[in-house]
């Protein structure tokens, strides 16, 4: 089975560090940045989400979000799945939304990527 808790490279280098996973699947962490939407140096901010409990032989799904807030007006939730692959090597695919706050309704078009 795979292990989400511990550090994790994104291919943009950025950094995610996922707490110990509680028996409930509840997890916490940070995130560390090094897209901004700003255009500003790396970020650390805080994480949040679950983990579905894998049932043996089965690869767990996990689902966090992340508030932008030390540094944007903008959220982000992923969902994915942990997976390991013969050698060893464990790998987290994920999807993920991006909601940034617009000034009007008439903007919400341009404001989930």
């Amino acid at each position: 089975q795979c292990q989400l808790s511990g550090l994790w490279r994104k291919e943009q280098d950025s950094l995610m560090e996922i707490s110990v996973v509680r028996d409930n699947g509840d997890f916490q962490g940070k995130y560390l940045t090094q897209v901004t939407l700003t255009g500003s140096c790396a970020r650390a901010s805080m994480l949040k989400g679950a983990q579905q409990q894998p049932r043996e032989g089965s690869w767990p799904t996990f689902a966090f979000a992340i508030r932008w807030d030390t540094f944007s007006n903008a959220s982000t939730v992923f969902v994915g799945q942990c997976f390991r692959d013969r050698s060893g090597k464990e790998t987290l695919t994920t999807m993920w939304l991006l909601r940034e706050a617009v000034g009007s309704l008439e903007e919400d078009w341009k404001a989930t990527r």
